[in-house]
């Protein structure tokens, strides 16, 4: 049985077509391969990149099926990663600090992370949380089981079984958000960051009014209810039929 301080032994080949691989953006070099070693032997490829300034370039150039991604980096910090990766990839990110004062924005997600890990944290943690983020269903798997949603991001258009929602710049960012993860709930506080452009200060009730609007024209097409409502919570994109 392995402990913190032991590297497991890999039982896969890194070859091998069915390994899925991991990029780990991290300039602590013992830690990257720490990291490595444990998610070598839990059946995945990895990469490693130690700098922010590179690991853009190394994802384009070596496409990959999830970015661990250190916030503090030389080069470039992670948030400025994340956010430029966003604009051609929708790889699954989780993103690793050990600044507290951070965690607020990572939950918040306005630069595109599916998840966030605290340092100090157990290698098999990590492992844990990789496997958790892997076994999401994609938003393109989503949308090819039910080619009800059809989003378009250059236009800010989408399109309802076939029919023009009309939405406002603003309903869209809110529709394509929650689209980036269905079935996951989004608080309102995550909603806001990512509604306006000049973060300007918002309400929840703001929220609230977007979203009854964007409920609205979905009902005027005919279609079913796609926004589910937590209570107390947030709101999340439904994917059934």
């Amino acid at each position: 049985m392995s402990t913190q301080n032991e590297k497991p032994t890999s039982t896969s080949s890194i070859g091998e077509d069915t390994q899925q691989l991991i990029m780990i953006v991290e300039d602590e070099a013992k830690l990257a391969d720490l990291l490595k070693d444990y998610l070598d032997s839990a059946g995945y490829s990895t990469v490693c990149i130690e700098r922010g300034d590179q690991a853009v370039e190394a994802l384009k150039t070596n496409p990959v099926n999830l970015v661990l991604l250190d916030l503090m980096l030389p080069g470039k910090d992670g948030i400025e990663v994340c956010k430029e990766i966003r604009q051609f990839s929708n790889v699954p990110i989780i993103m690793t600090t050990a600044r507290v004062e951070e965690i607020d924005r990572l939950i918040g997600l306005e630069m595109g992370a599916d998840d966030y890990i605290c340092k100090p944290y157990s290698p098999r943690e990590v492992v844990a949380r990789v496997k958790a983020v892997l076994r999401r269903e994609p938003l393109a798997t989503a949308q090819q089981k039910s080619a009800r949603l059809q989003l378009d991001e250059e236009a800010f258009r989408a399109s309802l079984d076939g029919v023009d929602l009309d939405l406002t710049r603003v309903e869209f960012r809110l529709l394509m958000t929650l689209a980036t993860r269905p079935g996951k709930v989004f608080g309102r506080d995550a909603l806001m960051n990512v509604l306006y452009d000049d973060y300007r200060v918002v309400s929840d009730r703001t929220v609230d009014s977007h979203v009854k609007n964007l409920r609205q024209k979905v009902a005027a097409t005919g279609g079913k209810e796609l926004i589910r409502s937590v209570y107390g919570v947030g709101y999340s994109l439904e994917t059934s039929e």
